[in-house]
């Protein structure tokens, strides 16, 4: 099982405040030690004092009332008693009466002399220190945490306005920009960070890709447009042909290419975006089996629920009928047509047939116009699955091709929710 993903927000502001942590951990322990020894060795400098003067009193016989020095001490801590009767001084941190002392000792006329200085003010002292030290890191690692995940919201917001706008590009929203949400530097300029440098050249590979579709569409639609009027005439003057299978082929050859000029044509008012559905309310069933009808092909319909729907009968009848005439060219029978208006909170209609299945490049990457590369289904421009696709996409149906399980190629419509008459 795999760990949830973590955010790039969140990774930015975990690892700064790692990072800061880590430096205010290291920066705690090296004041603390550079504190600790310049106090501790303030206590040490003045117990060695007060020893120097103890040892002078005690030799010269002197009182050494006021010095806290004591001749062989039992509290005095054995390592240092030990140096002392060695013949050397030192000091150490140990107890007197149950306070914390700092003791100095040297040898004293075969006997071990011994000063005490209060240590506990330093101690507490210390410790006020090392809180006032982890409460300052903290402060500090809290601050710059904040600042880190304010600074990775900015980026994250930024990537997430980009990658928001290369999803509307792939669903072929081809105006869809970044600059306008982009940072501006001097000038009006976009700012040089990488992120910026991302959504630039995004722009720009969405303003190439808009001006070379823009293109082939003219093209498109000058090519089937300059076709069109010689391809009547053409027709025209076929009709004159003495009767026999010569004319046929012809006729048939150009019904072929006049279809398919009509539908180069439609393709591109589609993809001009210009077109807009007529709705009116129709019953589901008797709209998909007339549809259905009309193509006098031998194709079952299946009503599993039924409802009443707003939608464009023309473009719903040009959308079934590509798709059940693609069935019927390149499947094999029978073709199923099931209408199911309680499968979800979206009207469905499925058409089947039981022939190879679609192929896999057109699962992944939906149909394509001229490409009908799949074994054992038949020749084709590609232009029906096309057209349908188009269609749909003006009346807000999802379209979904899939292989069912059992063989066959599936294309599954569902219905946008608003279509649906209460």
């Amino acid at each position: 099982m795999r760990p949830p993903a973590v955010s790039l927000r969140w990774k930015i502001a975990l690892t700064v405040m790692a990072v800061s942590c880590a430096v205010a951990a290291v920066l705690g322990v090296l004041v603390h030690n550079a504190v600790a020894r310049q106090t501790v060795g303030q206590v040490r400098k003045e117990a060695r004092a007060n020893l120097d003067t103890a040892l002078n009193l005690f030799e010269y016989g002197t009182s050494r009332e006021g010095l806290n020095s004591l001749l062989d001490p039992p509290e005095l801590p054995a390592p240092l008693r030990r140096l002392a009767r060695s013949g050397r001084h030192g000091t150490m941190v140990g107890s007197y009466h149950g306070r914390s002392v700092m003791w100095a000792a040297a040898p004293a006329d075969g006997q071990v002399m011994a000063v005490w200085t209060p240590y506990g003010t330093v101690h507490r002292s210390l410790d006020n220190f090392d809180t006032a030290i982890l409460g300052s890191a903290v402060l500090a690692a809290t601050t710059v945490a904040l600042a880190g995940l304010f600074l990775a919201q900015r980026i994250s917001r930024r990537l997430g306005t980009t990658a928001a706008v290369a999803r509307r590009i792939t669903a072929g929203d081809l105006d869809a920009r970044v600059g306008d949400g982009a940072e501006r530097g001097p000038g009006g300029r976009a700012g040089q960070d990488e992120v910026a440098a991302v959504a630039a050249a995004l722009d720009s590979v969405a303003g190439s890709l808009q001006s070379r579709l823009q293109a082939e569409q003219r093209f498109t639609a000058d090519v089937a447009h300059e076709l069109r009027t010689p391809l009547t005439g053409i027709l025209a003057s076929a009709e004159l042909l003495p009767e026999g299978r010569p004319k046929e082929m012809i006729n048939d050859r150009l019904r072929a290419l006049r279809r398919l000029t009509e539908d180069l044509l439609e393709i591109s008012r589609l993809d001009s975006g210009a077109e807009h559905a007529d709705l009116s309310a129709y019953d589901l069933g008797d709209l998909v089996r007339r549809c259905v009808a009309a193509t006098a092909l031998d194709t079952e319909v299946r009503i599993a629920a039924d409802a009443v729907v707003e939608t464009d009968r023309r473009r719903l009848d040009r959308i079934l009928a590509n798709l059940v005439i693609n069935a019927h060219r390149h499947g094999r029978a029978p073709v199923v047509v099931t209408v199911d208006a309680a499968a979800g909170p979206r009207p469905t209609i499925e058409v089947r047939d039981h022939g190879p299945g679609y192929p896999a490049d057109l699962l992944h990457h939906g149909p394509q116009r001229f490409r009908t590369d799949a074994p054992g289904r038949g020749r084709g421009h590609g232009l029906g699955l096309t057209i349908a696709v188009g269609h749909s996409a003006v009346l807000g149906i999802d379209v979904r091709f899939t292989n069912a399980p059992d063989g066959g190629a599936r294309t599954l419509l569902r219905l946008p929710r608003s279509a649906v008459v209460e």
